[in-house]
């Protein structure tokens, strides 16, 4: 169990960092015209070029991942592999807490998972949940005996790493396969995703992560195009020696590469991100693979995305506070180093000043100074998109990359420019308590549906919209 920076050190460290954000977007505009205005369009020029290339690569890396994903794996009849491989163990862990409305599902579709069943557990940690899923689980167990559950007080405290944490002392497999309750997978998931884990050497996996209800609204569509950019962009910078990282929900984690990293860290609102950065700083690697996907619910309300980002963006700037000298230090090659500073600039500090910027033009009556950089982010989420959209896909289709879905997505990303100053602003300001929020899920597919009915000549996964009416979602955050 990893305890992590105290929080009013990383309140500190926040403070300090929005000082410097704020001084950099404003300081442009007090300064007298000179030689050095050309840093900025110089500069973004060059963070730009890097990118751009990750993204190409990405797009590139396509055909060679193709080739290497997977298409049949393994065999397996009667309980045995049909093909002379080694099988291993693996630990299917879900953290749940007041999951009745998805809890049956997610159990069937785990127990129809194709693998040995000496070698299969599935295990389901209760996180205190005060609605039904306690007696749920207790007629599920009934029917599947590999089912084993552990159940946690609400007031355990440590929120989904310590969940993590206990059942880690208690799995026997090689791998765990983190999911969200929410999740749906097709039943050759492991037979697939374990040859690619153990051909590729990889400490962790992280799979695609698929809106299943895409076609829902506005927003979840935009959800969706913003999860094959992310997977698109994990790929490029796998493919150049850089940096990525877990999702959370759909990641194959080596039992005992997380252990060499310490566990999962219970001083932090993202055990994902920061597992990542521990993983990297401990030399093992993190692969990606874009097919099979994951699926999952996209959150269908503005209020839900923004409870959810604000999550996502405070555990993704924890992690830099609590580990930045180690991620500058030796343990990291000039790649590893180039890659974060890039995406750290990109996801964190641009919106923090972009809005110092953009305030300070207004003040001064002047040009913004950082367009350049702004231009940059639209650029990349444009040419991503449109890779990510067009690439093929098993699971929910993706939305088309049309001109109208396009300028969705890039309108959909600036919520970033937003969430980030915000959380930023309140990791500065305000003493913070860990408390684990979670993102409530509807009852997406039925669990009388068959999910996996894939067209052989496609290889694309059959989801009817009757599988992908929702009853309800709502998303939580802090």
């Amino acid at each position: 169990m990893v305890g992590g920076s105290p929080n009013d050190h990383r309140r500190g460290k926040a403070a300090v960092y929005l000082l410097v954000c704020l001084l950099l977007g404003g300081l442009p505009h007090w300064l007298p015209q000179g030689p050095w205005r050309w840093a900025l369009p110089l500069s973004a020029g060059l963070i730009g070029a890097y990118a751009l290339r990750t993204v190409g690569l990405g797009a590139r890396a396509a055909q060679a991942a193709a080739a290497l994903e997977p298409q049949d794996g393994f065999q397996v009849q009667n309980g045995q592999p049909s093909q002379d491989h080694p099988m291993v163990g693996v630990d299917v862990v879900v953290a749940a807490r007041d999951e009745e409305a998805v809890i049956g599902r997610l159990v069937e579709r785990l127990t129809a998972l194709r693998w040995p069943e000496a070698l299969l557990r599935v295990w389901i940690i209760d996180d205190g949940s005060e609605d039904r899923t306690a007696e749920r689980l207790v007629e599920l167990q009934q029917r599947h005996p590999q089912l084993q559950v552990v159940r946690r007080s609400r007031q355990a405290g440590g929120g989904k790493s310590a969940a993590l944490n206990e059942v880690l002392q208690r799995l026997q497999g090689r791998w765990m396969l983190v999911l969200d309750a929410d999740a749906d997978m097709g039943p050759d998931l492991l037979e697939r995703l374990i040859p690619f884990a153990e051909a590729g050497g990889w400490a962790a996996v992280q799979l695609r992560k698929a809106e299943v209800n895409s076609d829902q609204n506005w927003l979840t569509r935009a959800q969706a195009m913003e999860m094959a950019f992310d997977a698109v962009v994990q790929e490029g910078r796998l493919a150049q020696g850089g940096v990525v990282e877990l999702r959370g929900n759909g990641q194959l984690l080596r039992r005992d590469a997380v252990q060499t990293a310490g566990g999962f860290n219970e001083a932090t609102i993202t055990d994902d991100l920061d597992l990542s950065f521990r993983l990297l700083l401990a030399g093992l690697p993190i692969g990606v693979l874009w097919n099979p996907p994951i699926c999952e619910e996209a959150v269908l309300t503005l209020p839900a995305l923004w409870r959810q980002r604000q999550r996502w963006a405070e555990g993704g700037l924890q992690r830099y506070l609590d580990y930045g000298p180690q991620l500058l230090s030796n343990r990291l090659n000039g790649t590893q180093k180039l890659d974060l500073i890039v995406y750290f600039l990109l996801q964190y500090v641009l919106p923090v000043v972009a809005i110092a910027d953009g305030a300070a033009a207004v003040l001064t009556a002047s040009r913004p100074a950082f367009w350049p950089y702004s231009l940059v982010a639209v650029a990349l989420t444009l040419i991503g998109m449109t890779a990510g959209c067009r690439r093929t896909s098993e699971g929910p289709g993706l939305p088309p990359a049309s001109a109208g879905n396009l300028i969705l997505g890039i309108v959909h990303m600036m919520h970033w420019f937003v969430v980030i100053p915000w959380v930023t602003l309140k990791m500065a300001l305000l003493p913070k308590t860990l408390v684990w929020a979670k993102t409530a899920h509807g009852e997406l597919i039925s669990s009388s549906t068959d999910y996996a009915e894939y067209d052989l000549a496609a290889q694309v996964l059959n989801c009817t919209p009757e599988d992908e009416a929702v009853i309800a979602s709502e998303g939580g955050g802090l």
